[in-house]
């Protein structure tokens, strides 16, 4: 006999929402806020059963709903749900020329909180809060039922606690670096420094495209660059030069180490430690032009007093960048800031195109690739958005 969940009370004001399949559960949606570890029953006003669930306060909200049907959160329900995950990513799978991708993508895949990737045989498993963490080993027992095949696990520690941010869980260590395969460009990843690996899954279709041609020929400016996985698709794609811009100062070796495993040397290939607004001041100075601009910012940063924004200074990057642009030249604008919508950021973009006196139009746009799988009833999942303009000769 399942023990009694305890009861945690929706306001009737909210109820609605995520009887229709909205996931994330906020803090004034709630009447009693409870410390608890446990999975819980969210019952409305008159104690009538609404969802399964649990609390965890993370950067979004306080909680998740993880099943409208009144069902066990055991054993059986998690290895469902990754034996649904496994079987709509099969043909990542199968694919000869990628071996790393998103194989559970949280409330996308009905279990916010939480991800899994897959990298050429090891898992990476990201918590994004307490108490998701605190139930990690019925879990984890569960994917691997589903994923026998796992040589290792790597878990990223992503809540506030006295927790490592990164630590191996199960199985065999990966080497490092971990030598994986998309689109046919080799990277280096490494799965247990900190919360990154050294590549971010979500840009694999965009960088396809710079693989498939969009770089042909091309002298590729990439912004905001870690390391360099943008410049060494373009390469790889026939880009005829690249140059790559970061302010950390570890981007520089790790971009060296990027284009080394795919047999490039760096005759055609530039790396500068250095801030973007610098960066373009200095190839304006110097009369630079580049055929393809990618422009791939945090979300937020900061660099001693001067502070960037998506929300507010994405405009400033185009703004920046058309002095620069040559003729018919591509820019890949692209942003992973859920707040703010593709609406928006289309408007600051365009306005700045205007504002330059530039005329582009728009070729092509992307979401999150099938693998990042989103939920329908929550706009924020598909928080990915990338358009890519072309400027129209005069």
């Amino acid at each position: 006999m399942e023990k009694q969940m305890p009861k945690v009370t929706i306001k009737n004001s909210a109820k609605n929402k995520f009887l229709h399949g909205y996931p994330l559960i906020r803090k004034e949606e709630v009447l009693d806020v409870q410390v608890t570890n446990d999975w819980v029953d969210f019952v409305d006003e008159k104690d009538r059963f609404i969802a399964k669930g649990y609390l965890g306060e993370q950067n979004k909200g306080i909680g998740w709903i993880l099943s409208l049907k009144n069902v066990p959160i055991d054993h059986h329900f998690f290895i469902q749900k990754f034996e649904q995950a496994k079987q709509e990513r099969s043909t990542y799978f199968y694919s000869q020329d990628t071996d790393t991708f998103r194989i559970f993508n949280g409330e996308g895949d009905g279990i916010g909180g939480m991800t899994v990737d897959y990298y050429n045989g090891y898992a990476v498993v990201s918590w994004y809060n307490a108490t998701i963490y605190h139930h990690r080993q019925l879990i984890m027992d569960s994917f691997l039922k589903v994923y026998p095949e796992i040589i290792g696990i790597y878990e990223k520690n992503r809540f506030k606690s006295d927790l490592p941010e990164s630590n191996h869980f199960y199985g065999r260590k990966a080497p490092e670096p971990l030598i994986v395969k998309e689109n046919n460009v080799q990277f280096a990843t490494y799965l247990n420094e900190g919360w990154m690996t050294g590549i971010f899954l979500d840009q694999h279709e965009v960088r396809g495209r710079l693989v498939d041609g969009l770089a042909m020929g091309k002298r590729v400016l990439n912004m905001f660059s870690y390391t360099g996985a943008f410049s060494v698709a373009a390469a790889f794609g026939g880009a005829s030069s690249t140059t790559s811009v970061d302010l950390a100062k570890r981007s520089l070796e790790k971009t060296k180490e990027q284009f080394a495993v795919n047999g490039f040397t760096l005759e055609n290939h530039k790396i500068h430690v250095m801030d973007t607004f610098d960066y373009f001041r200095y190839a304006k100075k110097k009369g630079l032009q580049f055929d393809v601009i990618v422009l791939d910012p945090p979300s937020f940063a900061r660099n001693g007093k001067k502070v960037f924004s998506v929300a507010k200074n994405y405009g400033d990057l185009i703004a920046d960048s058309l002095p620069i642009l040559a003729e018919k030249g591509i820019i890949i604008a692209s942003t992973n800031a859920s707040n703010v919508p593709l609406a928006k950021f289309q408007k600051m973009i365009e306005k700045s195109f205007q504002s330059g006196q530039v005329k582009c139009h728009l070729l092509e746009s992307h979401h999150l690739p099938a693998d990042f799988k989103t939920n329908s009833h929550y706009e924020e999942s598909d928080y990915l958005k990338v358009l890519i303009y072309q400027k129209v000769s005069k």
